[in-house]
């Protein structure tokens, strides 16, 4: 017991403080994460839209994800990730205030649009910041501290979201505005004119001497093509934010209190086992290993809820589908992180954003499609049919990239 507590001391033992308090903005900003996980729901029970009409609302959240993506990472190279933070935090406060006015299929989809353009602009920013304030040898493990904050938040959210909803809709949105605002005054007050660990990074660049320092994303093939795979990935695991509380509102019946508490369990999984399971896995094992086995468990996942019936089988779905976020997700992040330089950063961090935004789309629109045309259950293993060649993509793709085991 002695041995486990001192591992999983040792997972948060190093890090920076500016680390931290990225983590503690970011955890604010989710704790407010209630709209998201619950839009789906909302249209279709308050707004009584369809299951299409849902479906095409929320890809809309996924093409304006896509141009935040993209607009990103160029404005991040262009004008620095702390100004790209902040007008990002800011400018989703009133769009959230906003959004429950809107209650047509037209309007809510182009408000749903504007507000992940001025939301998504915030992540590859955010993954340059993270760089920025860790110590080199720490840097997986400081993404893997911001995503463990996200999940807490991703916790608290939807668990008071769950309850709020069932008073008001209402408070869902103004509970978001007020995370963001919070959030925004926290960033600002602390890393304004803060220095982070930019000397040492340009010292490894030099000491690397990289013939590519200035190669685009677009023009790095195996990149592209780890990218593609990486957005084939997202667009299952978002199942989670799309076709799964779908699925336990129709098929188990649970009201929005109890969705709640099952995505509140999801978080607090990552949040209690990321740092001390990655902090394993960068030691044990190589970053092609972790992938592969994290998108394997992602498929299992889904193939559990058509092996039995029970509230315990989403339970036990949703903590294989947490285990394999864990594993896949900071993972991916660190080989984007890798594959560039001080001058792309931005740029490649843009793309693995927009690799994951991209899933926004099709995830929803794909995923509510044939749970309506087919079934649920026809989802789910083709799901898993679709991660299992993914897994194999990756095998194929990373050993070719013949990165440096981390």
């Amino acid at each position: 017991m002695k041995e486990f507590i001192r591992l999983y001391l040792d997972a948060y033992k190093g890090l920076s403080t500016p680390a931290w308090m990225l983590a503690l903005v970011m955890l604010i900003n989710r704790s407010g994460a209630m709209v998201i996980p619950f839009l789906g729901v909302y249209m279709v029970n308050h707004l009584h839209f369809s299951l299409e009409d849902t479906g095409l609302v929320l890809s809309c959240f996924g093409v304006g994800a896509v141009g935040g993506s993209f607009l990103g990472g160029w404005l991040t190279d262009k004008f620095g990730h702390f100004k790209v933070q902040l007008i990002s935090l800011i400018l989703t406060v009133p769009m959230f205030f906003l959004l429950p006015e809107l209650d047509t299929v037209v309007k809510l989809g182009v408000g749903v649009f504007m507000l992940s353009i001025i939301s998504e602009t915030f992540r590859p920013a955010n993954s340059v910041s993270i760089a920025y304030y860790s110590k080199p040898d720490n840097i997986i493990r400081s993404f893997s501290l911001n995503r463990m904050a996200l999940n807490l938040g991703f916790s608290i959210g939807p668990a008071l979201g769950g309850f709020l909803a069932a008073i008001s809709y209402t408070f869902l949105f103004y509970g978001n505005a007020v995370a963001a605002f919070f959030s925004a005054l926290l960033f600002f007050l602390y890393f304004r004119n803060r220095k982070g660990n930019e000397k040492k990074v340009i010292e490894q660049e030099k000491d690397n001497d990289a013939p590519n320092a200035n190669r685009s994303p677009y023009r790095d093939i195996l990149f592209v093509l780890f990218s593609i795979l990486s957005c084939i990935f997202a667009i299952c695991f978002f199942q989670l934010l799309s076709t799964l509380p779908l699925y336990y509102r129709t098929i188990y019946m649970l009201s929005e209190a109890k969705i709640g508490v099952i995505l509140a369990f999801s978080g607090l999984v990552v949040f209690l086992l990321e740092m001390l399971l990655v902090h394993i896995a960068e030691k044990r094992m190589t970053a092609r290993a972790v992938i592969v086995w994290g998108v394997l468990l992602c498929g299992l996942s889904f193939v559990i809820l058509n092996l039995a019936n029970g509230i315990w089988v989403l339970y036990v779905s949703i903590f294989v589908l947490c285990i394999s976020e864990i594993l896949a997700m900071p993972f991916m992040a660190t080989v984007t992180l890798q594959r560039s330089s001080l001058k792309t950063r931005g740029a490649y961090m843009g793309v693995n954003a927009l690799s994951f935004s991209a899933a926004h789309i099709f995830s929803p629109f794909l995923g509510t499609r044939i749970a309506s045309e087919y079934s649920f259950e026809t989802l789910w293993y083709g799901t898993a049919i679709v991660l299992l060649l993914t897994a194999i993509g990756f095998l194929v793709v990373m050993k070719k990239m013949k990165l440096a085991d981390f």
